[in-house]
């Protein structure tokens, strides 16, 4: 599951670089977001970790980006987390990585919603406002999107001819992956990413996806309480470490 979950997601937030190293996938999107410029030590490692490190290390330092680690409990090898601990890399953002059963349940798309196959510009200006991204990053996120290969669906939702609220769905294999769900912030706690929410699930269920996840920071409250009411469960967490 950890696994399956993890290629999933690489392939719904595509990095502008990677490389394969011995079992672990370096990645590397201009520095935005942390899941596109990280290590994902998914598979089999034979090398010695200290020589991996070091490697990792002279990748990121090449590119002027903080070497950083995304770790599961399923990271290879098993005596990698210690070994960064080790070289003082610190934790950063313990994350939930939850699924929901779309096989139960009926999910539904309210009228204010509106759903399309492709970004736009409008899109694009919301969540960057809504989610506070630097103009210098929005172009990298922008590409991050656009370079998405599985089927998309772009969710939003309008107050008074203004965008208040968006969402993305990636949908691969029969999993359905949502990401970038925002309200803007005079607009939340009213039951509008609810309505969101609830559109990209049944998305998913009207193109045969069987199984929903999505990733959550594990202080952010108002979301897990959300996700809960929906019916998503914990099942893991993963975390990252970050070069000292």
């Amino acid at each position: 599951m950890i696994r399956t979950i993890e290629e999933l997601s690489m392939n719904a937030w595509p990095a502008k670089q990677s490389q394969h190293y011995d079992g672990w996938v370096l990645r590397s999107a201009d520095g935005y977001t942390k899941r596109a410029n990280s290590v994902y030590p998914l598979y089999s490692s034979e090398l010695d970790v200290d020589e991996k490190i070091e490697f990792c290390e002279a990748f990121y330092r090449d590119k002027g980006q903080p070497t950083v680690f995304k770790m599961t409990q399923a990271s290879t090898p098993t005596n990698l987390d210690a070994a960064l601990e080790e070289c003082d890399y610190r934790i950063d953002s313990p994350t939930s990585v939850q699924t929901l059963d779309l096989s139960n349940g009926c999910h539904e798309i309210a009228d204010d919603i509106e759903l399309t196959s492709k970004d736009s510009e409008i899109w694009h200006s919301a969540f960057a406002r809504m989610n506070n991204v630097s103009e210098d990053k929005r172009a990298t996120h922008e590409g991050i999107l656009r370079a998405i290969m599985p089927e998309t669906c772009f969710a939003s939702i309008s107050m008074d001819g203004n965008l208040i609220g968006c969402g993305l769905g990636v949908l691969q294999t029969g999993y359905l992956g949502i990401f970038d769900v925002v309200i803007a912030p005079n607009y939340r706690g009213q039951g509008y990413g609810t309505r969101l929410m609830e559109a990209l699930l049944a998305w998913g269920q009207e193109n045969r996806a069987y199984t929903a996840y999505l990733q959550v920071m594990c202080d952010n409250e108002p979301a897990l309480r959300l996700y809960e009411k929906l019916g998503f469960q914990e099942k893991y967490q993963y975390w990252y470490r970050i070069q000292a």
